[in-house]
């Protein structure tokens, strides 16, 4: 599903304009963006949990040559589902 494949559902699911909805939309993406930037945690009842966790850096290894390489330290978003989601 694309983003604005995801706005006609939610104007079809709530009611709301096509503008609304993507304002809700892009508040919701910058919302959860600031959660992975940060230690925080975004829990949303009955759906999942979004949190931003710290990588370390690694040593890697390069799969054709097989040298060793240093892979830095990065910030990622990681998503637990909730038990309650049933798909």
């Amino acid at each position: 599903m694309k983003k604005s494949e995801l706005i006609t559902a939610l104007t079809e699911k709530t009611g709301l304009k096509k503008p609304q909805a993507a304002a809700a939309i892009s508040a919701l993406t910058e919302i959860i963006t600031q959660v992975g930037a940060s230690q925080d945690t975004l829990t949303l009842i009955g759906f999942g949990t979004f949190k931003g966790k710290t990588r370390p850096a690694r040593v890697g290894r390069n799969p054709t040559t097989g040298a060793q390489i240093e892979v830095a330290e990065k910030r990622v978003l990681t998503f637990k589902p909730s038990s309650g989601l049933n798909l």
